[in-house]
């Protein structure tokens, strides 16, 4: 259908949800629909050159819809949440002046928060020098036990972290220590504030939640056949450090482990495979929280059909 993006009772769509759930492929059935373009939300596939470990949507998958907010920086680059809001706010209103309906697409929900809140990064203040010392502490401690740490004061924040994340682990213990309250009290307080966008949120997840699991192995040993071992040989002899923000993503630091000589093929396989359930399971559980989430639980396989339906719910106008 044609649907005026600046008349439609919703700004934007958002379609999130855990890795290998199908939100690409949803994304671009609803965007084929409602005359839309797809706006990514998912913090790696941001960087250019990472495109098997990231599940990077080809260009047979996009099936001619515009796709923002890929390949947006280069690997090396310091790319923040914030950073993120604001370029792809850009690319949302650039849409909806044209007259095209926005779907954001990914699951990372950082920036899904940051963009359609718009302020979610004012409001608590920095002090580099402390930063530092922070960030020294996490490398005595280690990612698991400084999480933990975090976890302590702040279990919603540190929920949606990965261990390794050091950088935003890092920034949430920095406010809490600077003013007294977790980022997530931060977050809530800006949460109050009028939204940017007015967004219909869904949420993809399995009914079973071995069908997700088993789904995950199968696309993680996919990327091995796919040649994620020769990306990230690539990549870092590009001269990209093994301790940059992007190769701390899953797959990319237990390979990068793998041609260091740190551990076999199989071993780093089975960690890679790991990891993404561990990491299925956080984005379920920050997915939990959130009161405005429509969920779409799918059998064994995900239904494009379902699509059609959603289409209606966005516009209230029958597909």
């Amino acid at each position: 259908m044609k649907l005026d993006g600046t008349q439609a009772p919703y700004d934007l769509a958002v379609i999130t949800g855990p890795t290998a759930t199908g939100k690409t492929a949803l994304g671009v059935a609803l965007a084929k629909l409602l005359d839309g373009e797809v706006v990514s939300a998912d913090s790696m596939q941001i960087y250019r050159g990472m495109d098997v470990g990231t599940a990077k949507p080809t260009a047979e998958e996009m099936d001619g819809v515009p796709h923002h907010m890929i390949d947006a920086a280069d690997p090396d680059e310091n790319f923040s949440a914030a950073k993120y809001a604001d370029m792809a706010a850009a690319c949302v209103d650039d849409i909806r002046a044209r007259g095209r309906f926005p779907i954001v697409v990914g699951g990372t929900g950082l920036y899904i928060d940051g963009l359609i809140r718009g302020t979610a990064y004012a409001a608590a203040p920095s002090d580099p020098a402390l930063r530092r010392d922070i960030e020294g502490e996490y490398d005595r401690l280690g990612g698991a036990a400084f999480r933990a740490k975090l976890a302590a004061v702040d279990p919603d924040r540190a929920a949606m972290l990965h261990e390794r994340d050091k950088k935003r682990l890092v920034r949430a213990w920095e406010v809490y220590q600077l003013t007294g309250r977790t980022i997530t009290w931060h977050d809530e307080q800006t949460r109050l504030q009028k939204p940017r966008y007015a967004a219909y949120t869904v949420a993809l997840d399995f009914v079973r939640r071995q069908d997700l699991y088993d789904r995950i192995d199968r696309r993680a040993r996919a990327m091995f056949d796919r040649g994620l071992v020769e990306e990230v040989r690539r990549l870092l002899a590009g001269g990209l450090s093994p301790g940059s923000t992007a190769m701390q993503a899953i797959g990319y630091k237990e390979v990068a482990a793998y041609l260091a000589g740190d551990c076999g093929l199989d071993e780093a396989i089975d960690q890679v495979c790991r990891a993404s359930r561990r990491y299925a399971k956080r984005q379920l559980t920050w997915l939990r929280s959130r009161p405005d989430v429509h969920w779409l639980r799918w059998e064994k396989t995900p239904d494009m059909e379902a699509a059609r339906p959603l289409s209606t719910a966005i516009t209230g106008i029958a597909p």
